[in-house]
């Protein structure tokens, strides 16, 4: 489901700014935007982000300000040691040339924001702050989900209303079958007789009966029925319930091909096809949800 929400604080001098956005997707999938030095933090505000949401692509930005009008930076020179020597031996192996210092500021770790007077103290303060700010812009964003969720919610109610209106009449059409089958069947028995020998009337039954057993779709439209009501179900309950609509709009989608498949007549063919076009226009709209 798509959102935006914003949200922004202060903490002992520094101000900051949360943006979150979401927009639809099958799976999770979180990307962060954070000042330089700030890569320390993606681990912690991930877990935020998969803690509050299961679906979507979820982008979130972090700017941050001071009263100095900048952030102080210094180099990690641990990291940096660390690095230099992989680097040596990658070129020397390899016989390549030396990354861009640009390519290197990308680094996580390379770059911390911390004054040299700033104590770890005032560090993993401010980092508390800007998780209790992430929070708040988390439930912002949830919100404002939700509320496309209630939207959705009537979407799919009103296709789940037309596919069991449709099945009501593919139920109908199923019924007359069995009599359409056995006149085609009949006139199609006449023909052949004229021209061939006599055949027994048990042997003519038991095709007969074959051929309307295979057209049979009332184990179909039953499982219609029930999938329906389990959709009904889940949006009842609420929850993360994404992944079980999906799995339920592919049954319904597999129902409704078996239907066509076994039709013997035109109206049930048709309807079938109603139903495909319903149930794809079903799975759309689930796709949206969490």
């Amino acid at each position: 489901m798509t959102g935006f929400a914003r949200i922004e604080g202060q903490h002992e001098g520094t101000g900051w700014v949360w943006e979150a956005k979401s927009v639809n997707a099958k799976g999770l999938d979180v990307r962060f935007r954070l000042p330089s030095g700030y890569d320390g933090l993606e681990v912690k505000a991930r877990s935020k982000v998969q803690e509050s949401f299961k679906r979507g692509n979820i982008f979130l930005t972090l700017s941050l300000s001071t009263a100095k009008g900048g952030i102080a930076l210094r180099l990690n020179e641990d990291v940096a040691d660390t690095l230099s020597g992989i680097l040596e031996t990658l070129t020397q192996r390899f016989d390549a040339d030396k990354p861009r210092l640009d390519g290197l500021l990308r680094v996580p770790g390379l770059i911390e924001s911390l004054d040299r007077d700033e104590s770890q103290e005032a560090v993993l303060g401010r980092e508390k702050a800007l998780l209790k700010g992430l929070q708040k812009v988390l439930v912002d964003l949830t919100e404002m989900r939700a509320q496309e969720g209630m939207h959705l919610g009537k979407v799919i109610t009103g296709f789940l209303d037309e596919i069991d209106r449709l099945r009501g009449r593919a139920e109908d059409c199923a019924a007359l079958q069995p009599p359409a089958m056995k006149k085609k069947f009949q006139a199609q028995l006449d023909e052949l007789l004229d021209t061939a020998p006599p055949v027994a009337e048990d042997r003519l039954a038991q095709e007969f009966a074959l051929l309307v057993a295979k057209a049979d779709t009332r184990e179909e439209l039953d499982r219609l029925a029930a999938h329906v009501s389990a959709v009904r179900a889940l949006l009842q309950d609420g929850g993360a319930v994404g992944r079980k609509l999906d799995f339920l709009c592919q049954e319904l989608n597999r129902e409704t091909n078996t239907i066509c498949s076994k039709s013997a007549d035109m109206d049930l063919t048709q309807t079938g096809l109603d139903l495909k076009a319903s149930v794809e226009q079903l799975r759309e709209q689930v796709q949206n949800i969490e």
